[in-house]
C-alpha cells in the first residue's frame, strides 16, 4: 500500500525550513540505532529535528511494513475490527495503515515522547482520521483494549525481561487480533520466536505468517523475514544520500488471537524464481520447509507467476 501522498506533502511542508546537513546526521544516528538493535531499553528519538528526521526517513518504511504485515494477518483471521490500540506508536504510521485497511471506528495511540505525540496529531489531521493519544511508556502498562493491537518496532528496543512484560500486557489489551512488526534481522527474528512461544503458552493461536502450530521449521543461522516496499520522497532521498526512488524495508511479524484464527497451509519464504514454464517456490507449511515446482500444468501456475514473498499458497 502507497504511503498516503498527504503525509507526504506534510512531511515535506515540515523539513522545508530546516538545515538540510544536521537532518541527515540526525536521520543517520536515528539509522545507526536501529541497526544496533541494543535493546537497552533507551530512547530513539525525542527532539524534534530527531523526529523529523524519523518522519521523513523511518515513518514510510514503518507504514509499508505494518501495512504488509497487517494485510497478510488480516488474510488469516476471521473477526471484526471496530477498535485500534498502537502501542509505541511513534508517529502514528501503524494506526494509519489499520485505519485504512480495516472499517475501525476508534483509534487510541500510546507513545511516549510528547514531540511524536505532537506530530502525530497533526499527521491525524491531515488524513482527517479521529484518535486519541497518550502519553505513556509502555513499560508503565496498557490499560486500553481494542480488537486490533499494533506495535511495531518498538519491543527491540526493550530489554528482554521489560520485552516478555510488554508482550503479556499487549496479549490482554488485544480482544481480537495482535499484531505485532520488528525488524528483518536474526536478532529481531529470535525475539519474535520467544514471543511466539510465549503468546501460544498463554492459549493464543498464531494466525500469521505461520502456517505451523508447532516449532519453527527453519533449521539454525535461517530466519523468516519478509519484505515491502516504499516509494523515496525527495526529502528522503537527500537525507538518505539515494538515488534511486525506493527502497524494501525487511520486516519480521507475528499476528496471535485466541479465536478466529484462519491460518494458512503454505507461505512463501523466498521470492519466487520464475523461469520459462515454471516457477520455484521455498514453502513453509506443516511443520516443514520445502521447495515446490509449479509448472504450466498446474491450475495454480499463474498464481505462483504473480505470488510475492509472504503470500499464501
Amino acid at each position: 500500500m502507497e504511503f498516503p501522498v498527504q503525509l507526504r506533502n506534510r512531511i515535506n511542508s515540515l523539513t522545508e525550513s530546516e538545515d538540510i546537513k544536521a537532518l541527515a546526521k540526525a536521520a543517520e544516528t536515528l539509522s545507526e540505532r536501529y541497526r544496533d538493535e541494543r535493546g537497552d531499553g533507551k530512547r530513539s528519538a525525542s527532539e524534534r529535528r530527531d523526529i523529523l528526521a524519523y518522519a521523513a526517513v523511518r515513518m514510510p518504511a514503518t507504514f509499508a511494513a505494518v501495512s504488509r504485515a497487517l494485510e497478510l494477518a488480516l488474510e488469516c483471521f476471521d473477526g471484526e475490527i471496530r477498535s485500534v490500540l498502537d502501542v509505541g506508536a511513534g508517529t502514528g504510521a501503524g494506526a494509519i495503515a489499520a485505519a485504512m485497511l480495516t472499517d475501525c471506528e476508534k483509534i487510541t495511540c500510546i507513545e511516549r515522547e510528547p514531540n511524536m505525540i505532537t506530530l502525530g496529531r497533526e499527521f491525524f489531521d491531515c488524513m482527517d482520521i479521529r484518535g486519541e493519544w497518550i502519553r505513556r511508556d509502555i513499560s508503565a502498562g496498557i490499560n486500553e483494549k481494542a480488537d486490533l493491537v499494533i506495535c511495531s518496532y518498538c519491543l527491540n528496543e526493550l530489554t528482554a525481561a521489560q520485552r516478555k512484560s510488554a508482550v503479556a500486557e499487549l496479549a490482554a489489551a488485544a480482544d481480537g487480533l495482535l499484531l505485532i512488526v520488528e525488524p528483518g534481522t536474526p536478532n529481531a527474528f529470535s525475539g519474535i520466536g520467544q514471543m511466539r512461544g510465549q503468546l501460544m503458552e498463554g492459549g493464543m493461536t498464531i494466525a500469521a505468517p505461520c502456517p505451523n502450530v508447532r516449532e519453527c521449521p527453519l533449521p539454525e543461522g535461517d530466519w523468516c523475514h519478509f519484505s515491502a516496499r516504499a516509494a523515496r520522497s525527495r526529502i528522503h532521498k537527500q537525507l538518505k544520500g539515494a538515488d534511486v526512488p525506493y527502497e524494501d524495508e525487511k520486516f519480521c511479524f507475528l499476528a496471535a488471537t485466541r479465536e478466529n484464527a484462519q491460518p494458512c497451509t503454505g507461505r512463501i519464504l523466498r521470492r519466487p524464481f520464475i523461469e520459462t514454464g515454471k516457477v520455484t517456490l521455498v514453502l513453509c507449511s506443516e511443520n516443514a520447509v520445502s521447495t515446490r515446482l509449479v509448472t504450466k500444468k498446474d491450475p495454480r501456475f499463474k498464481s505462483a507467476r504473480k505470488a510475492e514473498t509472504g503470500d499464501k499458497f
